[in-house]
């Protein structure tokens, strides 16, 4: 087994502090960029295809698609996040804005399942769902997220509607998470490539067990790859077959989201309404601070969320990377 014993020395680990001083990780649509997304928004429309069946071609770009490269090469060999700012989504219908998005989006992967009904866009916003249901997803409440990645190669989250307080977007470099673990307990390393038990969530594919196995720490075609959601660790103890997670491994859960959870670590968005984030889940944790909503329907806080395989980089394994098997193809 290939283990890591030397720091990360690379652009994607970063610490929050010196990232809030930057702004190389933000870039703002200019004119030309928002008329060439127009034209495309009519071309897109006029072929009356459903979201799922829209291809690159009926969302045709131009000058676009060399920035859009540079999206990539950020994803996958710079700083491994970025927001993407000033897409007016006033002038726009939520159907358009989809449209938009989901558009944009087929230039940077492939748009994947994200949960058990097949959603490829996914509506992050409180249903008033609770959270003690083993089968809801934290994103459906307003409760605190704490850090974890998703499963896919990227994740995307376009802001439609912020929340009356609170609902920040923070997001840490788990390499630098890594190189933390590496320095102050080199003695729990090991653990990171060994497998966890991860709960489905009541989302298992047919047959399938309720949990599957993974390693925290893979080293992917040459690269460090680190995959956590804490809590669907701890959930997955709710089933006699998972083994008993270890004194060490619990040191070592309470490690990272430590790590996480410092300032000098973490970055908070100012993430705007017509703002969108992109982040390398292999690369990248990302959380959500708890918040408080308005009353009217009309107001409340509410992110398109995408799941993405990428065409030109992969940042997880195959059994993540088609996102979470709809029921409906079971």
């Amino acid at each position: 087994m290939n283990i890591i014993k030397a720091p990360i020395n690379a652009s994607t680990a970063w610490l929050g502090k010196t990232m809030s001083l930057e702004s190389n990780w933000i870039h703002k649509l200019q004119g030309s960029e928002l008329a060439e997304i127009n034209t495309a928004l009519e071309k897109a429309k006029s072929t009356n295809k459903p979201l799922p069946e829209l291809t690159y071609k009926d969302f045709p770009l131009t000058n676009l698609i060399a920035t859009i490269k540079s999206w990539l090469k950020e994803l996958n060999d710079g700083l491994g996040f970025l927001l993407i700012k000033g897409l007016p989504v006033q002038n726009y219908s939520q159907q358009e804005i989809e449209i938009i998005y989901y558009g944009l989006s087929l230039y940077l992967g492939k748009p994947v399942s994200q949960n058990a009904a097949g959603d490829l866009i996914g509506h992050v916003r409180d249903t008033g769902a609770n959270s003690k249901n083993p089968g809801v997803r934290l994103y459906q409440t307003r409760e605190k997220q704490d850090f974890h990645c998703d499963g896919s190669d990227l994740v995307g989250l376009l802001c439609l509607k912020r929340a009356k307080s609170g609902g920040l977007s923070r997001i840490v470099s788990s390499m630098s998470i890594y190189n933390k673990i590496l320095e102050s307990r080199p003695d729990l390393v090991d653990l990171l490539y060994q497998p966890m038990y991860f709960d489905r969530n009541n989302e298992e594919p047919i047959g399938e067990p309720p949990f599957f196995p993974l390693p925290i720490c893979h080293i992917n075609q040459g690269k460090l790859r680190f995959f956590y959601i804490g809590w669907y660790i701890r959930k997955a103890q709710r089933h006699k077959e998972v083994p008993r997670l270890t004194k060490q491994q619990l040191e070592l859960l309470e490690l990272i989201e430590l790590t996480a959870n410092d300032s000098e670590y973490y970055l908070d968005m100012d993430f705007d309404v017509g703002d969108i984030q992109f982040l390398n889940n292999g690369v990248i944790l990302h959380s959500r601070t708890e918040y408080e909503d308005y009353d009217e329907v009309e107001l409340k806080r509410h992110l398109l969320r995408l799941w993405l395989k990428t065409h030109d980089f992969s940042v997880v394994e195959d059994i993540l990377r088609e996102g979470i098997l709809a029921r409906s193809n079971q």
